[in-house]
């Protein structure tokens, strides 16, 4: 759910600024300084509740990153720039082109903007492979609020650390990435498998929480809870196997027979084709339509959380049950396993640390259609549903975090905060989630 400028409750930005150079960041930063206003940025995507690119009590700016899209790649060397303000589907769509055997651990949806997921974290089908896209993050260039353009060893390593995996708009304006690209074989086995009893899917869930962060990792394993074209609640497990489907079957008899996987599950192609399936893209489509920027006209609220202990089977039955509410009509659930690279990563290693001892992330979205944003009370039902699923979930997970910093960063919140100081001791980057300054310099 983004928020909009037009309705009446949002903080409204001076200016909306859309540089097409990285000097028009610089003048727009400069700029902003002279006259005491700040500046928000976004990067071409979407932010869940749109926090990102407004600021509530300040006067600011938006410099929207959307023209700032080049992607040069370096197959040789297995690496490229990306500018903040391209799709995840074009970087995607730019590796296909040049090279089968390459590809990038990022987010599935292609229409988000690697400007927030590079700078916060980013995962996808890869990560029990190669981590998160923030893992694969090898420099940067960005412009910090004196209007320097700074590489990573210009920035130093704690702004670096700081900008991947910590929220990147808390600490400047970053304008590319260069990224590592990673090994796929040529052929890849994608597999959907569909439950729809209660008493059949829920004892397969209920396993799917011991086995899916512990199996090799070559395979992913998504479950999701959701409605059917039916209308009634059907579990869904898809997945990617970095490997061809005989082999992928004998593994899955091995770890995983509650599953039943079979040959007509499964599906052989290339990496770039596994990207166009879980975008959920029809068969055969062009992985051009991965480079294209429309997005869904459905608005949605989303919440996450990561899982240290396996949830109850009776959580599980209630959350079924909580899913056939009129309010969930497109509601679901999705649980991401973890395990493989994210828990060979240290938490200290990028300020993302739900890596060893997080069995999965579960998330919970509510979606409804765009021209009910206009009535309030039928908008607040689904935001309400989205609350009542994560505060029953929360009863059976871990205690949580004093604050959202706290929570989401863990040990490495003091650190951001530290880094913020340093490099924006003005708060000059600032919004209702960003880093906040030390306490001593506030009050100074």
């Amino acid at each position: 759910m983004s928020i909009s400028f037009s309705v009446s409750e949002t903080p409204k930005p001076v200016s909306i600024i859309t540089p097409v150079q990285a000097t028009d960041v610089q003048t727009a930063i400069r700029c902003a300084r002279v006259h005491g206003i700040h500046v928000r940025t976004r990067s071409g995507g979407h932010h869940y509740a749109g926090q990102s690119y407004v600021a509530y009590n300040k006067p600011f700016v938006v410099i929207d990153l959307r023209n700032l899209r080049s992607i040069t790649l370096d197959v040789d060397n297995r690496t490229g720039w990306v500018q903040t303000g391209a799709t995840v589907g074009e970087l995607y769509y730019e590796i296909g082109k040049a090279t089968k055997s390459l590809a990038f651990p990022a987010g599935i949806h292609p229409t988000v903007g690697v400007g927030g997921q590079f700078s916060g974290g980013g995962y996808g089908t890869l990560l029990r492979k190669y981590g998160l896209a923030a893992d694969d993050i090898v420099d940067a260039l960005v412009i910090d609020a004196r209007g320097r353009i700074l590489d990573r060893q210009a920035m130093g390593e704690e702004y670096f650390w700081a900008i991947h995996g910590g929220g990147g708009s808390s600490f400047g304006v970053v304008l590319s990435w260069k990224i590592r690209l990673v090994e796929v074989p040529s052929t890849v086995t994608v597999f959907k498998v569909v439950k729809t009893s209660e008493n059949e899917a829920v004892p397969i869930i209920n396993k799917w929480q011991y086995v899916a962060d512990k199996v090799p990792n070559d395979l992913f394993i998504r479950a999701t809870l959701e409605r059917s074209s039916k209308n009634a609640v059907n579990a869904l497990f898809t997945g990617l196997y970095l490997g061809p489907v005989k082999d992928l079957l004998a593994l899955m008899e091995e770890k995983f027979p509650e599953l039943g996987l079979e040959l007509e599950d499964c599906t052989e192609m290339s990496w770039i084709e596994s990207v166009l399936w879980f975008a959920d893209f029809p068969k055969g489509e062009s992985t051009s339509f991965l480079a294209n920027r429309e997005r869904t006209s459905l608005s949605f609220k989303g919440k996450d959380d990561f899982v240290q202990e396996p949830i109850p089977e009776a959580a599980i039955h209630e959350l079924w049950k909580r899913l056939d509410a009129p309010e969930a009509r497109l509601a679901k659930v999705i649980l991401t396993p973890f395990g493989g690279k994210m828990s060979e990563i240290a938490e200290h290693e990028t300020p993302f640390p739900h890596r060893e001892g997080n069995l999965y992330e579960i998330q919970y979205l509510a979606y409804w259609r765009e021209e009910e944003d206009k009535n309030k009370a039928e908008t607040e039902k689904y935001l309400k549903w989205v609350e009542s699923v994560y505060d029953l979930m929360k009863e059976t997970k871990y205690e949580e975090g004093k604050s959202w910093g706290v929570k989401y960063f863990k040990n490495n919140f003091e650190r951001l905060v530290r880094v913020k100081t340093i490099v924006d001791p003005t708060d000059f980057f600032c919004d209702e989630q960003s880093i906040p300054l030390m306490k001593s310099v506030e009050d100074n």
